[in-house]
């Protein structure tokens, strides 16, 4: 994530990340655990993976669910919000997995571009990059530290959130299940309007992908306006 995008995700925020991303995201955890299962079947022959994780602050779902299915993986968890890493490796390490992951606390230019990666895992990140050459620049950085054919996940929100009245009216229904009131209900969608920028469709999502050097991506999961997608760099 962008330094310019992660000083939202402050100490407060990440105190009720858990629950709230879980709210927002009907099927977090599904999400996170067919990621983890699409990587492993996208390289079998990968027992020792090198996985870059961008954006891995907050539940350490994606290290969790893909540690716990690949025994020999190991990860590089980036996220430049220190209380949201600081959260993520609690998990992590009360998992007993710490001694494979590597954390580092900044962007992703902290890791070196000569360090090749068999996949990477960017998860609820793009929508939160105010702009196109800033999530042109976090994809271009993600695939000079991927090997030639090594995977990508790629998930978040997409489409312009005003233009799905009924998706934008069922995830407010979301939020009172989870038991917000009205109030509470409009703040939270002012709060997501204002606050994120999704590509403004799936071919937009493709074609970002495209010009960073990622075939065309294959969608996997869907819930509202989140979609995730499996993608390989271009050989070559």
């Amino acid at each position: 994530m962008e330094q310019s995008s992660h000083s939202k995700f402050d100490a407060s925020r990440a105190e009720e990340y858990a629950r709230q991303a879980r709210i927002a995201l009907a099927g977090y955890d599904a999400c996170h655990e067919l990621s983890a299962c699409i990587l492993a079947a996208a390289h079998p022959e990968r027992r020792d993976a090198k996985v870059l994780v961008v954006g891995a602050g907050g539940t350490g779902g994606e290290v969790l669910a893909a540690a716990g299915l690949e025994s020999g993986w190991s990860f590089v968890a980036v996220d430049p919000s220190t209380p949201m890493l600081d959260l993520a490796r609690a998990q992590i390490e009360a998992a007993g997995l710490s001694s494979r992951v590597t954390f580092v606390y900044g962007d992703l230019l902290a890791v070196p571009p000569e360090t090749t990666f068999d996949a990477a895992l960017v998860i609820g990140v793009l929508h939160h990059i105010p702009d196109d050459v800033g999530k042109e620049t976090l994809l271009d950085e993600i695939a000079m530290r991927l090997r030639p054919g090594a995977s990508l996940i790629l998930a978040g929100n997409y489409r312009n959130y005003a233009s799905e009245p009924l998706l934008l009216a069922a995830w407010a229904n979301r939020w009172r299940m989870g038991g917000a009131d009205k109030d509470e209900v409009q703040r939270k969608l002012n709060k997501i309007m204002s606050g994120a920028a999704p590509p403004e469709s799936e071919e937009r999502v493709g074609n970002l992908l495209a010009e960073a050097g990622f075939e065309t991506p294959s969608k996997f999961f869907s819930s509202l306006f989140w979609g995730a997608w499996h993608t390989r760099r271009v050989n070559g």
